[in-house]
């Protein structure tokens, strides 16, 4: 009998500890209907991963893409697509735009040159919004299209704001909008959506950190005037009219932004300064960062026969398959010299220079190679996918910045120890060894990116789960207003309480001027009662100087 009676306490007790465990998991949603508007290029790549995970439990995707993407397949296991015609091919687009831009930066640092670089983005950016803006409007009056979104019964809109098609078909729909997000239409995120005091948050391009003094805070304003007049004049305009015609009560693009009801925002603050922020931003910086796996036979073949030298590896991005050949070349040459193995990807011609150490690849795993245990350097353009692969591995970088967010990138890892910068007109064969001997032989920057490594991953949750937690809050309860902050609908005047200050100056000034009109009459009054015969004299002496 006691012992039938501890058995049923036992199972008792085993029933309470599994509810518990039960409901201390958050509550699952169950597969959501999902529409998702990403941004080609080496967006993709991330969005994808979020794609991934989402398909993984359960979720039901449609992606909208351009009918010649870049990386976004048509048929594709984790998704059904939505194809849209564009005006032309922005892949010609921005290759153009790139080589320019990478002739521009090996001439040397002028202000004439900064003219050219912001003039040629600046031209850029306005095409590409308006091919965008273009193929908005054919799908906005593809009433078959615009029916099919009806009646699909979307739970969610995902997108990355680079563009804002995405937000506008939101907005037509009315839909709740998730922003995977480090990038909007004018530039950074934060400053779309949080305080942003320009006193010490330095502006994207500006290559600038958060300690200043007066002078680069000055630069920092004209940094960010030069944004507002991106998003003013260069994005807003081609918006503009489709806004009014099919957006009940008009759009911005900003207003548009700031309805998002969540952002997952691809930083952290082990990466970026310190700053202010708001509660619907999520930050799931590192999130597409995964263990390392084990390398293909012959590329682990060719990093272990490295030795104790270990391996650099170099990749440039997507974006760009090949430097400058004279460029190219003396990098070549700097790698021969070193006892260490290389894998460089290049595609293009192949540098006359290499050594007998250099393997030359149009492709690598990138993470895979970062995880290992043999590399030692990673040379890399400063991209967002790769800076944080280096800092979840731990992986000492040397910096060539080419354009966009590149530089800034860096910088945050360069203030922390972790990097060096090499501007590429500065690109040489002695500088370049000078820069790689440093990361390789002083161990302070592996200390220093193995330290960032650490606090990276010590967090209570990880970053792809806090993505996909919030998606899925966001299907449960049908958006996140009471996240979202109301200071959009504000005038300028208003959200900077100028007319507040110009209220309280008005009162302060009739006070200031109530209080001296008073003691001038008591002051006055006195001198009355002091000489009562002095105001009757003076009409005698008027009258006196008058005859």
């Amino acid at each position: 009998m006691i012992m039938g009676t501890m058995s049923l306490h036992r199972v008792c007790g085993v029933f309470v500890f599994l509810s518990l465990c039960l409901i201390s998991f958050p509550p699952h949603c169950h597969g959501g209907n999902i529409l998702v508007f990403p941004v080609d290029g080496s967006h993709w790549i991330n969005m994808k991963i979020l794609l991934e995970e989402l398909h993984a439990r359960g979720h039901n995707l449609t992606v909208i893409r351009e009918a010649n993407s870049w990386y976004i397949p048509e048929k594709s296991p984790l998704y059904t697509s939505i194809t849209l015609d564009t005006k032309g091919g922005l892949e010609d687009t921005f290759d153009g735009f790139f080589q320019e831009h990478i002739k521009m930066q090996r001439e040397r640092a002028s202000l004439l040159t900064f003219f050219k670089v912001t003039a040629h983005l600046f031209s850029m950016l306005s095409h590409v919004h308006s091919v965008w803006a273009d193929a908005t409007v054919k799908m906005l009056e593809d009433q078959n299209m615009m029916k099919s979104f009806t009646d699909s019964k979307y739970d969610l809109l995902l997108t990355d704001p680079g563009f804002a098609p995405g937000l506008v078909l939101a907005k037509y729909l009315k839909l709740p909008v998730v922003l995977n997000v480090r990038w909007v239409t004018s530039g950074e995120g934060h400053f779309a959506l949080a305080p942003s005091p320009l006193s010490y948050i330095p502006v994207p391009q500006s290559g600038l950190t958060d300690k200043m003094n007066f002078i680069q805070r000055v630069k920092n304003m004209l940094f960010y005037g030069i944004s507002l007049i991106q998003q003013k004049f260069v994005v807003e305009p081609h918006y503009e009219t489709l806004c009014h015609k099919y957006i009940e009560g008009g759009c911005h693009i900003m207003s548009l932004l700031l309805e998002a009801d969540i952002w997952l925002f691809r930083s952290d603050f082990v990466f970026d300064f310190p700053r202010p922020t708001m509660p619907n931003i999520v930050y799931i910086g590192g999130f597409q960062c995964k263990p390392a796996q084990p390398l293909p036979a012959d590329l682990e073949d060719f990093v272990q026969s490295a030795g104790e030298h270990g391996v650099i590896i170099m990749t440039l991005g997507t974006l760009v398959d090949a430097l400058p050949k004279e460029v190219a070349n003396e990098i070549g040459s700097v790698f021969a010299k070193l006892p260490q193995k290389v894998i460089w990807r290049h595609k293009g011609e192949r540098p006359s220079t290499l050594g007998n150490n250099t393997l030359i690849v149009d492709w690598m795993p990138q993470k895979d190679l970062l995880g290992h245990p043999q590399t030692r350097v990673f040379v890399a353009h400063g991209g967002t996918n790769g800076v944080q692969e280096a800092i979840y591995h731990g992986v000492p970088v040397l910096g060539i910045p080419l354009f966009f967010d590149q530089y800034d990138n860096l910088l945050r890892l360069q203030e922390r120890g972790a990097a060096k910068i090499l501007q590429l007109a500065d690109v040489n064969g002695n500088t370049f060894e000078q820069g790689l001997k440093e990361l390789l032989y002083r161990e302070s920057y592996r200390q220093n990116i193995q330290r960032m490594s650490r606090l990276h991953r010590d967090q209570p949750m990880a970053p792809m789960d806090q993505a996909v937690f919030w998606v899925e809050y966001v299907i449960r309860h049908k958006g996140a207003p009471h996240l979202r902050t109301e200071a959009y609908k504000m005038p300028w005047y208003s959200y900077y309480c100028v007319d507040v200050l110009l209220l309280l100056l008005t009162a302060v000034t009739v006070l200031l001027m109530s209080t001296v009109a008073v003691f001038r009459f008591l002051c006055c009054r006195r001198q009355r009662r002091q000489n009562p015969n002095r105001t009757d004299l003076r009409p005698n002496l008027f009258r006196n100087k008058l005859r």
